[in-house]
C-alpha cells in the first residue's frame, strides 16, 4: 500500500509539472491537440498507479515525450502559420452583418440553439444586437454587437479619467507580497510606516491592499470583530 502511495505521489507532481509546462489554461480554452494530449496524461498516469507490475518509467518516459512533443509542436506553430491553421484549425464568422451563416454553422455542427446558448451566456438574449459572431478554434464564441446595443463607457460619454493601476493585495494573513509592492512602486518600509500610523502590526494584518497612489485598505484578522483602515497618502 505504502508503494501505491508513492507511486501516485511521483506521478500526481510528474502530470502537475507537465501541466505547467504546457502553458496556463482553463479547459474550454485548450486547443484540440492540447486537448488530447491532457486526456492521454490522465490515462497513462493511472496506468502504473492501478497495475503495479507496471514500472514506474512506463508511465514517466511516455508523459515527458507527450509534453515535449506539445512544446516542440506549440514553438512550430509560432513560426508557421500553415502549420498552426492545420493543427488548431481556424476561427469561423457564423454571424456577419447581424446575418447568421446557416451553412457555416451547419459545417461546424453548431445548432441554432448551441449559438443562442452561447448568446445567452454573455448577456444577450436577442440574435438581433449581434453585428458579429466568430466561433474560436477553442469553440468558445465572440460576440461583436450593434452599436446601438454595445454598453457605454468613458470613451464613447468623451469623460477623461486619470489611468490608474487597480489595487494590490500586498500582505496576506500577516504575510508582505514584495512583489506586489514592486507593481505599485513600494516597499516594505513604506508599508510598515502606513501600518504603523495605524497602530497595526503587521502579524495582526489579514488582508491589506494598496494601489499606486498610496491609498491602503487593511483588515484585521478576525478575533471577534474586524477593523477597515482607509488611508490616502500625503
Amino acid at each position: 500500500m505504502l508503494i501505491v502511495f508513492f507511486r501516485a505521489v511521483i506521478l500526481y507532481i510528474l502530470i502537475v509539472i507537465s501541466i505547467r509546462l504546457m502553458g496556463k489554461r482553463q479547459i474550454g480554452e485548450l486547443q484540440p491537440s492540447e486537448l488530447v494530449i491532457t486526456l492521454l496524461l490522465s490515462n497513462i498516469a493511472t496506468l502504473p498507479i492501478e497495475d503495479m507490475t507496471i514500472p514506474m518509467s512506463m508511465g514517466i518516459v511516455p508523459i515527458f515525450t507527450l509534453v515535449c512533443l506539445d512544446v516542440i509542436l506549440s514553438h512550430c506553430s509560432l513560426k508557421f502559420r500553415g502549420l498552426r491553421k492545420l493543427i488548431c484549425g481556424s476561427p469561423k464568422i457564423v454571424v456577419s452583418r447581424g446575418i447568421i451563416d446557416q451553412k457555416q454553422l451547419k459545417d461546424l455542427r453548431f445548432s441554432a440553439d448551441d449559438l443562442l446558448e452561447s448568446l445567452r451566456s454573455m448577456g444577450i438574449f436577442d440574435i438581433n444586437e449581434v453585428q458579429l459572431a466568430v466561433v474560436e478554434t477553442t469553440g468558445k464564441i465572440s460576440v461583436y454587437q450593434k452599436a446601438q446595443f454595445r454598453p457605454v463607457n468613458n470613451g464613447g460619454m468623451d469623460i477623461k479619467e486619470s489611468q490608474t493601476d487597480p489595487p494590490q493585495l500586498v500582505v496576506d494573513n500577516g504575510r508582505i507580497i514584495y512583489s506586489a509592492l514592486g507593481l505599485i512602486s513600494k516597499d516594505e518600509k513604506w508599508l510598515m510606516k502606513k501600518l504603523g500610523e495605524k497602530g497595526m502590526p503587521l502579524k495582526d494584518v489579514y488582508i491589506c491592499t494598496a494601489d499606486p497612489s498610496g491609498q491602503i485598505v487593511a483588515i484585521r484578522k478576525d478575533n471577534g470583530k474586524k477593523k477597515n483602515i482607509k488611508e490616502q497618502a500625503q
